[in-house]
């Protein structure tokens, strides 16, 4: 009857694990950084280096800033919606390169890829430098307040477990 208790009690902690992970990995799908009150985006999303690309905002009130670690920093004036920026000739073919867009406070980052393939211009030979990384990973998004949240969650279900497994043998007296 033990066995029972303990496999229900194992069995109550699991499943509280386990509807606990989509939530942690939907918080890691790179979409919530994107929710601003400004729209952004970058045209086309693939580039052969020493291409140009498409940067467009609407609906900032004020100079928008697009940086990259693959072009030179663009500020699109308050009231115009695009500019464009070259790709640097060294951009690693098949790489992935974050954009940001700032808006006053604001910002909001997407993805530019590097296609893979020669370049265009035969006159510049890329330089392969390797990409510009920052934090990223799986420490990039960590957050105290939700550790501790997802902690205590899992914590109290483990409590309940044991509460309701210890609380069954005083009613039948075993």
């Amino acid at each position: 009857m033990r066995a029972i208790r303990v496999a229900s009690a194992a069995l109550l902690g699991m499943t509280a694990l386990t509807l606990t992970a989509p939530v942690a990995a939907a918080r890691d799908d790179g979409q919530e950084r994107n929710i601003t009150s400004f729209g952004f985006n970058v045209s086309p999303t693939t580039i052969a280096a020493g291409g140009r690309v498409s940067l467009s905002v609407n609906g900032c009130k004020s100079d928008t800033k697009v940086s990259s670690g693959v072009f030179d920093t663009v500020t699109i004036p308050k009231g115009q919606g695009s500019a464009t920026a070259t790709v640097d000739w060294d951009a690693k073919p098949g790489a992935v390169y974050e954009v940001t867009f700032q808006c006053g406070n604001e910002s909001g980052r997407t993805d530019l890829t590097i296609a893979t393939g020669r370049p265009s211009d035969p006159t510049h030979t890329p330089v392969h430098r390797g990409v510009k990384a920052g934090i990223g990973g799986s420490t990039g998004g960590f957050d105290l307040s939700e550790i501790g949240l997802g902690a205590a969650l899992i914590a109290g279900s483990v409590g309940a477990a044991y509460y309701w497994s210890r609380r069954r043998t005083g009613e039948y007296g075993g």
